[in-house]
């Protein structure tokens, strides 16, 4: 309880991201010596750990070395390459994965119909693709979904709201460009732009797309999708 409310003694949490330069580590380095007054370790978290400095790092290196035997340091990144390998052979690695669309749909629909809140699923599955895998982030964008729609959550509504397009929107663009049509597709994709859709999202999305009919089958060849693939990867 007292670690959830940040009033807990040995358990200090530092943002890397405001706290990067050495004189920071410099005071962390003389903390680790003291012993913990009320846990039976001392556990530092240190948050954006990839934002230090390179002299941190260095500073730090030494204490990760021969840490005492009553510390334990949480090091939390998202850019685990931007870490030094001299100090990533020191730590044991977790790798926190995404959580699968499937998995993020179906916990939307539980807290919809648990609040007795009307959905329409595909609105839900746009939510669970503009969180990337972050259950916090749909949570969060589900409640600004339900309060845009009054109470219910549509599809229209969130895909401009988000700026994800909806699969049948993602399927038009792609039948127009096989088709070759050039002044129907210049046409989709100004209004796309004049609503403010994000262009590098709706190329992540349009590949998402292609992938799944390449593996699942659909309306287009394989030589398409392949060259299809080809075309937005580079885009991307």
């Amino acid at each position: 309880v007292e670690i959830s409310k940040g009033s807990f003694p040995d358990v200090i949490e530092i943002d890397a991201a405001t706290n990067r330069g050495i004189d920071q580590i410099r005071e962390l380095r003389e903390s680790v010596n003291y012993a913990p007054s009320k846990g039976k370790k001392k556990v530092y978290i240190i948050d954006e750990f990839h934002m230090l400095t390179k002299e941190a790092f260095n500073a730090l290196l030494k204490t990760l070395e021969e840490p005492p035997s009553h510390v334990v340091f949480i090091l939390a990144t998202t850019e685990i390459d931007k870490i030094p390998p001299t100090i990533l052979s020191r730590c044991q690695k977790y790798i926190f994965r995404k959580i699968p669309k499937d998995l993020m749909v179906k916990t939307l629909k539980e807290i919809c119909e648990k609040e007795n809140v009307r959905y329409e699923e595909e609105a839900l599955f746009l939510i669970a693709t503009a969180s990337e895998g972050c259950m916090r982030d749909a949570e969060s964008l589900l409640d600004q979904a339900i309060a845009l729609g009054n109470g219910e959550v549509r599809t229209r509504e969130v895909s401009e709201f988000l700026g994800v397009l909806t699969s049948e929107k993602i399927l038009e663009i792609l039948r127009l460009s096989f088709a070759g049509d050039k002044q129907a597709l210049r046409k989709v994709l100004k209004n796309l732009e004049n609503q403010g859709y994000n262009p590098s999202f709706i190329v992540k999305q349009l590949l998402e797309k292609v992938e799944s009919q390449f593996i699942e089958g659909g309306e287009f060849s394989d030589e398409e999708l392949v060259a299809a693939f080809k075309i937005l990867s580079d885009a991307y």
